[in-house]
């Protein structure tokens, strides 16, 4: 199929699949300078492509788990990692977010009298929510 039936069926614009060519993520199978043709397999291997990226991973870490002839040859390490990545991310997300809700509720009469939202703001400013090294989540501390 020509690059135009990819684009309708996949809904991935050209040139997204042109750059996808050039890393090596998918195979035109036209001769140089032809109109790009792909095999029917492109369609999965471009959700294999977007299934990959929607878990976070990064089109090196896809091309890495595409085999020449273009099938998925999944890495059980590398989603394991990933995974536990998602869950450090969700885990510091769940930390701000009872902290927001604290500050918002907070009976201080300002903010910056509640002690929860000091210690929060210290833990913010020692960058710690960046690093993930928040210790005891809903504490702030």
């Amino acid at each position: 199929m020509d690059i135009t039936e990819v684009v309708k069926r996949t809904g991935v614009p050209a040139h997204t699949l042109r750059f996808y060519e050039k890393k090596g993520l998918i195979t035109s199978i036209s001769p140089p300078g032809a109109r790009r043709q792909f095999a029917a397999a492109v369609v999965e291997q471009l959700a294999v492509i977007a299934l990959g990226q929607a878990g976070g991973l990064s089109l090196d870490e896809i091309q890495a788990m595409l085999s020449p002839n273009g099938q998925a040859e999944v890495d059980r390490t590398v989603l394991r990692a990933k995974a536990d990545e998602i869950d450090a991310t969700i885990k510091q997300l769940k930390t701000m977010s009872r902290g927001l809700r604290h500050a918002a509720a907070c009976p201080a009469p300002n903010h910056a009298q509640c002690p929860n939202f000091r210690r929060l703001l210290k833990i913010a400013a020692a960058g710690a929510f960046k690093r993930g090294t928040v210790r005891h989540p809903g504490t702030f501390s």
